[in-house]
């Protein structure tokens, strides 16, 4: 059974940087496609970015060109590099893994979750 962890959320003022982690355990995650997803308090649960397992990237909308989604198959993790934080950043970040190589970017089609990891921007 794969088991994903997050780690690296925070507290960060608006403009700052944070970098999340996901490590896999139970399973390698060299063929499954990744991806990072996020809840704000009253939202629903919201694509963020995915990535292949050949590294092929997508991104919504409201964070391309400030996020970026990595991965290091040699330690089982996946990464997202947040520059130029936003309040309206400020969710619940949960990574997640897809038994597919093809990237996604509905939720329905993942199969693993991690706990989450809680980012607050503040203004």
């Amino acid at each position: 059974q794969v088991q994903l962890v997050e780690s690296g959320g925070g507290l960060v003022q608006a403009g700052g940087s944070l970098r999340l982690s996901c490590e896999a355990s139970g399973g390698t995650l060299s063929r499954s496609a990744m991806g990072w997803f996020r809840q704000a308090p009253g939202k629903e649960r919201e694509f963020v970015a995915t990535i292949s397992w050949w590294y092929s990237t997508d991104y919504a909308d409201s964070v391309k060109g400030r996020f970026t989604i990595s991965r290091d198959n040699a330690k089982n993790a996946v990464y997202l590099q947040m520059n130029g934080l936003k309040p309206e950043d400020t969710a619940v970040y949960y990574c997640a893994a897809r038994l597919s190589t093809l990237k996604s970017t509905d939720q329905h089609e993942y199969n693993y979750w991690g706990q989450g990891a809680q980012v607050t921007v503040s203004s």
